[in-house]
């Protein structure tokens, strides 16, 4: 199951690209992805199995990532503004709320969602994430693998981006998701390459405030899923989170990294469909 096809909204800034999935009528998920990513570094087995459970999958390329693009001149902006993208993209698109799931600098963007744009956002869910950008830091050897500039040459700059997946994700699952890992570098380097547009996400997770806060005041049903092999933001950042934010749900997951491999399909899945189901807690 995979006929979804690109589709654009013009939002006040930026003209998104996004994949629109599953039941008009289900209830929607807002799938945020992270740092230099596209809509595509979702497994489309993950978003095949929640269009299954009913769910209406929603997957945006944040600006300066994918095939969404700029109006204006690009500058350097705020997480609170590529948050408001996708507040303008449910406007966009006619919902009211939706669950919201954000992985890595996605992770970020959903907190900031469910801080910020409260009523929009009927369940949150933080993956491989952290509430600030000083928890759970990566090495500089992995932060100096990230910002490596991409070769010019197609094969190496392919080799390159496999590489840095094969360095940050999961390393009991190496063997097993080479290919995949190959083939996802692959398809992301021939649908599009925005390297300036990765180093101003950079930036705006690097300034962001400190989010913990604000994340104690939230009443969202809340989920938290970090893997204890992720080298780029290590499991403190998904702990810290977990902490901040009351009555949240974690699943820490041993064998995953900055990934999520195929045998933990079903665990995150499963995770992700029983917090969405969770009534909001009352004050």
């Amino acid at each position: 199951m995979n006929d979804a096809i690109d589709q654009f909204a013009d939002l006040s800034e930026i003209r998104m690209c996004y994949r629109d999935e599953g039941d008009p009528a289900g209830p929607p998920m807002l799938m945020i992805m992270g740092l230099g990513s596209q809509l595509i570094h979702w497994p489309q087995e993950i978003v095949d199995d929640l269009v299954a459970r009913g769910y209406r999958v929603i997957r945006p390329d944040n600006r300066d990532s994918g095939l969404t693009t700029w109006k204006v001149t690009p500058s350097q902006y705020y997480l609170r503004a590529i948050a408001r993208d996708c507040v303008e993209l449910l406007d966009h698109l006619g919902i009211e709320q939706a669950h919201v799931v954000g992985a890595s600098m996605g992770g970020m963007v959903a907190q900031l969602m469910a801080i910020e744009h409260a009523p929009r956002v009927l369940s949150l869910c933080s993956i491989m994430s952290t509430p600030h950008a000083s928890i759970g830091m990566a090495d500089g050897d992995v932060l100096q693998e990230l910002m490596r500039p991409v070769p010019p040459d197609r094969e190496d700059a392919i080799e390159q981006i496999a590489a840095l997946y094969e360095l940050i994700g999961s390393k009991t699952y190496a063997e097993s998701e080479r290919q995949r890992r190959w083939d996802l570098a692959t398809r992301s380097y021939d649908r599009a390459r925005h390297p300036e547009g990765a180093a101003r996400q950079v930036t705006a997770a690097v300034i962001a405030p400190d989010r913990r806060a604000r994340l104690q005041q939230l009443r969202v049903p809340a989920l938290v899923i970090h893997g204890a092999e992720d080298s780029l933001i290590k499991i403190a950042g998904g702990e810290a989170t977990h902490m901040a934010i009351p009555g949240s749900s974690y699943l820490p997951l041993q064998p995953m990294g900055h990934d999520v491999p195929v045998p933990l399909f079903g665990a995150v899945i499963e995770a992700i469909s029983e917090n969405a189901a969770r009534r909001p807690a009352v004050v």
